[in-house]
């Protein structure tokens, strides 16, 4: 096991939104779902907001323009400014300013939070490939986006127009349940052309890059539900995280999170801002967490004890996390998750 490979959860002796100067969220799943706001999220941000923390939402999502989320997010009782919202499409805009002369045409597959971005570097959107762009751009264009756009998408990328994507996000959370996202979109131009986009959004990063740009943080924690965009994001970026388990990501797949997806913190929602963090302590092949004790057996996790469900985790992570090391955990931590209703 290489220095540096986290095998716990970090404690934090005060709260998260003292201790950090911007919080970068991520919306869907850690904010709203469905448009609807998740339970303790407006109340967990107007605090921390009125401690002095900077709250600024990161978002894969290249549907909306930063106005309309913000928008929205003002309507949800969490008062924001346009320049508080980062988006992918912003990120890869910016990615293709840098590569096609100034005003150059971008076929544009997805919403109107492209061709805005677009705009903003100084780009020319259209809307066929016979328009002769310099670049297609794709991004997530919601339920109602026409199959024939892909069509287009592939016919300009097949002629070796250079293809770049906002995100690869395979699904998105949605008020019914998980939807497909923008990633399952560019798999099909992917299959139509063999091609592979250039891709800007979390984890990789010109999103980073974007982000901190707009937002001048110096010490930022990046929130996020997604262990693959937005954990790895803040990993490939060496800024510390806070997973919240409002989204995509169950107990299960935490446990069998390989270093890159491993988060600092770890809480059931927003409120996990307002608190200091737990620490997990170590007794030989024991972890202990609040009032659980969590152990790896041979072929299982264990988990003892009662408290708090996040303690809980906390205590197995580090003993599914040690016993990985650089790997992924493999052993069956059913019966300890169904302990904590997880």
């Amino acid at each position: 096991m290489s220095q540096g490979v986290r095998t716990r959860p970090e404690g934090s002796g005060q709260p998260l939104s003292e201790a950090y100067d911007t919080a970068l969220l991520d919306l869907d799943g850690v904010v709203y779902a469905g448009g609807n706001a998740i339970a303790h999220a407006v109340d967990s941000l107007a605090v921390a907001r009125a401690g002095g923390m900077h709250l600024a939402y990161v978002t894969n999502n290249a549907l909306r323009t930063p106005d309309t989320v913000a928008a929205h997010l003002s309507e949800l009782g969490i008062p924001t400014g346009a320049e508080d919202v980062i988006t992918s499409a912003q990120a890869v805009a910016r990615l293709i300013s840098e590569q096609v002369p100034a005003g150059a045409r971008v076929l544009v597959i997805g919403g109107d939070g492209l061709r805005v971005a677009l705009r903003e570097r100084g780009l020319t959107p259209v809307e066929s490939a016979d328009d002769d762009p310099a670049a297609v751009v794709q991004g997530y264009g919601g339920p109602d986006l026409p199959w024939a756009r892909f069509a287009e998408a592939s016919y300009a990328v097949a002629r070796g127009v250079p293809w770049f994507a906002s995100n690869t996000d395979l699904t998105i959370p949605s008020g019914r349940g998980i939807a497909p996202g923008n990633g399952a979109a560019v798999e099909v131009v992917r299959i139509a052309t063999g091609a592979e986009p250039q891709v800007a959004g979390k984890p990789l990063p010109p999103m980073h890059r974007e982000t901190i740009i707009r937002t001048g943080a110096k010490r930022p924690l990046v929130v996020g539900d997604r262990l693959d965009t937005d954990i790895e994001g803040a990993f490939n970026g060496e800024v510390d995280s806070l997973l919240v388990l409002t989204g995509v990501t169950d107990g299960a797949l935490l446990l069998a999170a390989p270093p890159r997806h491993r988060p600092t913190y770890v809480d059931a929602d927003l409120r996990g801002l307002l608190t200091g963090q737990p620490e997990v302590t170590e007794d030989g092949k024991s972890f202990r967490c609040g009032g659980w004790t969590a152990t790896a057996e041979a072929d299982r996790l264990e988990l003892e004890g009662d408290g708090e469900a996040p303690d809980g985790l906390r205590a197995l992570c580090a003993a599914a996390w040690t016993a990985a090391g650089e790997g992924s955990c493999e052993l069956d931590g059913g019966k300890a998750l169904a302990r904590l209703g997880l």
